[in-house]
């Protein structure tokens, strides 16, 4: 029997159906265990400051996920334009805590206001 599934298929099934041991292997796996994907260290783990977004995060988990992402090759600008585009999916509040969050991961002093756009 021959079968036209793509590669990741058996993988997407197990996770789709909340396979014990593919979860338990997944969660305790480490940044470089996780690098089978495509996606690239910077790509990688700029999906993981959007997610920290998405979920509302504390600002150690912003520091770490930034510190991650520079160190893969991300630029601050980078980072901003991650928030900037799930900003419409996660809405206002989402976004202005994200940016409190991540404006001293990045470096920015938030007591000093400059020229608003």
């Amino acid at each position: 029997m021959t079968t036209n599934e793509p590669p990741y298929a058996d993988l997407m099934r197990r996770l789709a159906l909340n396979e014990g041991r593919t979860l338990d292997a997944l969660m305790a796996s480490s940044l470089h265990e996780i690098h089978s994907t495509e996606l690239g260290e910077k790509t990688f783990a700029l999906a993981r400051v959007a997610a920290l977004i998405a979920t509302g995060s504390t600002a150690a988990s912003y520091q770490w996920a930034v510190a991650v992402a520079l160190s893969a090759g991300a630029t601050p600008r980078d980072v901003l334009d991650v928030l900037l585009s799930v900003a419409p999916v996660v809405g206002v509040a989402r976004v202005a805590s994200a940016a409190l969050a991540l404006a001293p991961a990045l470096g920015v002093e938030l007591d000093v206001l400059g020229p608003c756009e």
